[in-house]
């Protein structure tokens, strides 16, 4: 068992935030006036960093201006099913949902699904939580049940509007296919275009139906990054966690880099047996320095340059896809690690992590894991806090950009103020 796992050198965060993010974040609200449902997709692997707080501003308005509050809801043995549920009725008779998705799934260890289920109600009781994958049908067809039943609960509405946003590449659009091939009886096409990189959806889509009776439609959206990933190392961070998910576009990023980060996540995810140990020679122990594991890696797979060097850019880009097309579902199908005689840190996605002393309790006590993830949870927003206080949602070169457009704005007032006096000298 790795008993001390180290965290990698991350470089600085690239800025990839096009025009058609920025022109949809400004229409945003002007589109949730005719939404009834938002559905927010986050990635079960990410489940703290895929949250975009740029939506949540126009969120929270547009529930305000529906009626609908967050509400007081007991933090007790109630399950996170019961306090779903438990929220006032919108006013003036306005249908206003949300309901956060962790898309996915299957690319999470089951064992930590419930848990975090229950730290999020505890912690975000105003948030319906749902966890699905796109080929679940069991997953798919229990959302659908979700969205008819609050249009058949809210009769006088002729028809229920449904917006799908999150960031790109957390599988809006596969979703919304699987959605529609659920709900509307028949042979049924495929009505959007999907794709494993990031950008592919850059403007609203048109409504698409999602049931017959009652009628349900729903919006795709483009993906939206944060215009800045962040300063230090959170921020450093943040862009490697969303490039390995593919949902920063491909080639800003060192592929060594992602490397070294993605060793340490599934050393991380199990300690004792790390999911790329298959792709290893036989009893090879767990490795935490990234250039050992690709210098084997390379040799392993015939991937040599001249002299019979190991050729580690190679083995990153393979061990990368590797991890997005069939390590991911590896190391979320691994059983879940026993604890061990020494201290360690213990990890559930990407997010989430802590430590566990020699003896402490294991997964088999999903009390104590939930409570482990809401101290994670509340360590994020911690943090997230601390960034927004310092101005760490804001680089550099946005915060000259904004102090320009103020000091442009201060000249054309005062040049309008000019003009007004000698109008009214004259």
């Amino acid at each position: 068992m790795l008993t001390h796992i180290p965290f990698p050198v991350l470089p600085a965060p690239p800025s990839w935030f096009p025009g058609h993010m920025l022109q949809f974040a400004r229409a945003l609200p002007g589109v949730l006036a005719r939404t009834d449902v938002v559905l927010e997709l986050r990635d079960a692997r990410l489940p703290l960093t895929s949250i975009n707080r740029n939506f949540e501003g126009a969120i929270q308005k547009w529930r305000k201006e529906r009626g609908r509050v967050a509400a007081e809801l007991p933090t007790d043995a109630a399950g996170p099913s019961t306090l779903a549920l438990q929220r006032p009725a919108p006013s003036r008779g306005l249908v206003c949902e949300r309901i956060v998705v962790f898309n996915k799934r299957d690319l999470v260890a089951e064992w930590g699904i419930e848990p975090f289920r229950r730290a999020m109600a505890v912690k975000y009781p105003d948030q319906k939580v749902f966890f699905a994958s796109w080929n679940r049908q069991r997953d798919i067809k229990t959302l659908n049940d979700m969205l008819v039943g609050i249009a058949k609960s809210n009769p006088h509405i002729p028809e229920m509007n449904v917006l799908v946003v999150g960031m790109p590449n957390v599988g809006k659009s596969t979703l919304l296919n699987a959605l529609r091939t659920t709900g509307i009886p028949g042979p049924t096409s495929k009505a959007l275009r999907t794709s494993s990189q990031p950008g592919l959806t850059r403007a609203l889509s048109n409504r698409l139906k999602l049931s017959l009776d009652p009628p349900v439609y729903s919006y795709d959206s483009p993906g939206v990054m944060l215009p800045f990933l962040g300063n230090g190392d959170p921020g450093a961070e943040r862009g490697v966690k969303l490039a390995l998910i593919a949902g920063i576009k491909e080639g800003l990023y060192d592929i060594e880099a992602l490397a070294a980060y993605l060793l340490y996540r599934l050393n991380v995810l199990d300690p004792v047996s790390p999911a790329y140990l298959r792709l290893l020679p036989p009893g090879t122990s767990p490795l935490t320095d990234v250039y050992a594991f690709l210098d084997a890696l390379a040799t392993r797979l015939c991937m040599l340059q001249r002299g019979g060097v190991p050729d580690q850019a190679r083995a990153a880009v393979w061990l990368i896809n590797w991890w997005r097309s069939e390590g991911g579902l590896l190391a979320a199908a691994a059983p879940a690690p026993e604890v061990g005689a020494h201290a360690h840190r213990r990890g559930w996605g990407f997010d989430l992590e802590w430590e566990v002393g020699a003896g402490g309790a294991g997964v088999q006590d999903p009390t104590a894991v939930q409570k482990r993830m809401e101290e994670c949870i509340d360590r994020f927003e911690r943090s997230a806090a601390q960034e927004e206080r310092a101005g760490g949602g804001v680089s550099a070169t946005q915060e000259k950009k904004r102090v320009r457009e103020e000091l442009l704005a201060k000249r054309a007032a005062r040049t309008r103020a000019r003009l007004t006096a000698r109008r009214g000298g004259s």
